[in-house]
């Protein structure tokens, strides 16, 4: 049963890589808008472009994994294709474990590209790129199951894509990346500790500016935390609305 499950879960992810992420709009989506917006923030405040580098890359994680994950479920749920996935011998956590991983590879790989060319750019010392690629895996997991979860929340796509704007563009200026978390007015700097991107952003800083890597362990692990709760929500919405 469980080889099944592994089997139809990756298959999964291969027919929506295929099918929805890897694209031009999907890929400039994900590289292009996190880089305008530095760009836009180092013209207005000029000083240490290196201190930008792992906000750019957490950013690019963020918007690449959600940027079909948060409407691929709806979609599929309005044409009726999810349904004849759940006729295969798959369960719903190993469906929606699937949907995620087709995120997480699409925004690992966009990401990543992003990571090795600022590094080369910023001549930041590469033999971290190994310690940040770690970070980008926690985080582009993390971020696709917070699509996923936005997925199966509402009914209609343009739907999906105004929820995941509204959770996205908060986590962007709480994050860390613009304003330190600690100049942050109260009780913002505690909000921010709720938000994936802001440990993503500071297992980055670690990986690529600040060692040592142990520093990362609390940000992984609240990372991980947030992809199985999320998976779990995500599972347990769908179930409901499927029922």
């Amino acid at each position: 049963m469980w080889r099944d499950s592994v089997r139809g879960l990756l298959y999964v992810a291969w027919k929506d890589m295929r099918a929805y992420y890897f694209k031009p709009p999907n890929i400039s989506w994900g590289m292009l808008f996190p880089g305008a917006l530095i760009l836009a923030f180092a013209v207005r405040t000029p000083g240490d472009l290196q201190a930008l580098v792992p906000g750019l890359v957490a950013m690019t994680a963020l918007f690449s994994a959600t940027s079909m994950e948060a409407i691929v479920i709806t979609f599929e749920r309005r044409t009726g294709a999810l349904e004849r996935l759940l006729l295969a011998p798959l369960t719903l956590p190993a469906l929606l474990a699937g949907k995620g991983l087709g995120g997480m590879i699409f925004g690992l790989t966009i990401s990543a590209v992003v990571l090795v060319g600022a590094s080369l750019g910023f001549r930041l010392i590469l033999w971290r790129l190994p310690i940040a690629l770690l970070a980008l895996i926690f985080s582009t997991a993390a971020f696709s199951a917070l699509g996923g979860l936005v997925s199966v929340m509402v009914d209609e796509v343009f739907e999906a894509q105004t929820l995941a704007n509204a959770i996205r563009f908060p986590m962007i200026f709480l994050c860390g990346v613009f304003v330190p978390l600690e100049q942050l007015p109260d009780p913002l700097p505690v909000v921010a500790r709720f938000l994936p991107l802001t440990y993503a952003v500071e297992a980055l800083d670690v990986a690529l500016l600040k060692g040592p890597v142990s520093a990362m362990g609390l940000d992984l692990a609240a990372l991980l935390a947030f992809t199985g709760v999320l998976l779990v929500a995500a599972t347990a919405i769908l179930k409901r609305r499927l029922d």
